[in-house]
């Protein structure tokens, strides 16, 4: 795992870090790294990213359909914490995500589709429910590769700190 601090969240500055590197990204959905994607890199969604769009809903709003979609992405993170927990390697890890959380991530995003279609356009809800749909491949991933994790909250957290200083600063 890398990070490296930019002044800016230029797309040219992640260009330019990774140079011809190539192999698996996991990210959000920042347009600074659709060139990588064009050239190779292999994008991974990070699902908390897609959760946390669900999560402001409930939060704010008390959404029935965000209140939904919590459960299936905890069932999820449920399935990676029992991993965790039982040290699977990467192997046994892809097993599990295969017979477990494959047919719930499908079943969420089956129930995304349909209530796409019964929420308006333009609310938080469908903002959130595009989201998770239009990087779905990209954030079911992680379920074909043991090694990969489910999202980046680890390298997220630890530059947390880092990121809050800096717009301070440029505040």
């Amino acid at each position: 795992m890398v990070y490296d601090f930019a002044d800016s969240r230029s797309g040219l500055h992640a260009r330019e870090f990774l140079g011809s590197w190539s192999g698996k990204l996991v990210c959000d959905d920042y347009s600074g790294y659709k060139a990588l994607f064009e050239r190779g890199v292999i994008e991974i969604g990070c699902m908390a990213h897609a959760r946390r769009k669900f999560h402001d809903l409930y939060a704010n709003y008390r959404s029935d359909i965000a209140e939904e979609a919590l459960r299936h992405f905890t069932a999820l993170y449920e399935i990676e914490r029992e991993a965790r927990e039982r040290r699977l390697d990467a192997y046994a890890r892809r097993q599990l995500r295969q017979q477990r959380s494959k047919p719930i991530a499908e079943t969420l995003r089956q129930w995304l589709m349909r209530q796409r279609g019964q929420v308006p356009d333009g609310s938080a809800t469908a903002k959130a429910i595009e989201y998770s749909l239009g990087r779905w491949a990209a954030l079911i991933r992680y379920l074909e590769d043991g090694d990969l994790p489910i999202d980046n909250n680890h390298i997220e957290n630890r530059i947390r700190p880092v990121a809050t200083e800096r717009s301070l600063c440029t505040s």
